[in-house]
């Protein structure tokens, strides 16, 4: 049987490789995207295919640009039958926090063209595949309740972005449902810094005092979750927006900073 292919967008570092990790471990064959991060996604490729045996590739691309996610697009499809599974990881994010008017324009529309354009980009350019073989999986990411629309201060561009996401990965799910193709979108919560290529036994003795859980989250927590929902037996849960997040306030714990 073909093995399966997912497309991971940043995927070299953080939570893109931890659920690298995860498929892999299943069987799926990995495109890595990556940006910037050339040395990192090649080590993860090279791990990938000693550990798992299976074919693994890294390319090189902006999400935020057309043209180069349609050349990850057709770099993809020259090297693999098909993209079956399409995880949008990558996502712009400005750390320093800005009102709204101190935004630049043209960071604007690099957040809102990186966490919501090229989602519609590389949706777009899939999804006629993914109907060809009724089967599919199409894998957002998004933030604690952003499916309520809250406002987010100091990031209400990226807020933007990803609230417009969380309404376009529902209406993929609507539209594509009868091609057997799911879409949901993933919900991290505080998981900051070294948690995101944690697993979850490196949360033994450390504490987070304000997740339900008392523990830490790790990029194994957010990878478990993707794993579960491309999953074949998978196929009923769709058009949803799952929260990773321990139970904290996460949007709460911030405003209030």
């Amino acid at each position: 049987m073909t093995k399966k292919t997912a497309l991971i967008t940043g995927g070299a570092a953080g939570l893109g490789k931890m659920t690298a990790y995860q498929l892999a471990e299943k069987g799926f064959e990995l495109v890595i995207n990556y940006r910037n991060s050339e040395i990192e996604a090649v080590n993860l490729v090279n791990e990938l295919n000693n550990t798992y045996g299976t074919k693994n590739i890294a390319i090189q691309g902006d999400v935020s640009n057309l043209d180069e996610c349609i050349q990850i697009f057709e770099e993809a499809l020259s090297l693999y039958p098909s993209i079956d599974i399409l995880i949008h990881n990558a996502g712009p994010y400005i750390h320093e926090r800005k009102r709204l008017t101190d935004y630049s324009f043209d960071e604007w529309r690099y957040l809102m063209d990186g966490n919501l354009s090229a989602v519609f980009y590389l949706s777009k350019l899939v999804i006629p595949i993914m109907r060809k073989q009724n089967w599919g999986r199409i894998i957002t990411m998004g933030f604690d309740r952003v499916e309520t629309a809250p406002g987010w201060v100091y990031r209400s561009v990226f807020a933007a972005a990803k609230t417009g996401l969380a309404s376009l990965t529902r209406t993929i799910a609507i539209e594509e449902a009868e091609y057997g193709i799911t879409a949901n979108m993933v919900c991290p919560g505080d998981i900051v810094k070294e948690w995101k290529e944690k697993n979850i036994a490196d949360t033994l003795g450390s504490v987070d005092e304000e997740s339900c859980v008392i523990r830490p989250g790790t990029g194994e927590d957010v990878a478990r979750m993707i794993s579960f929902l491309v999953d074949e037996k998978s196929s009923f849960i769709t058009g949803s927006i799952i929260p990773v997040t321990g139970g904290k306030d996460v949007l709460g714990k911030i405003n209030k900073l």
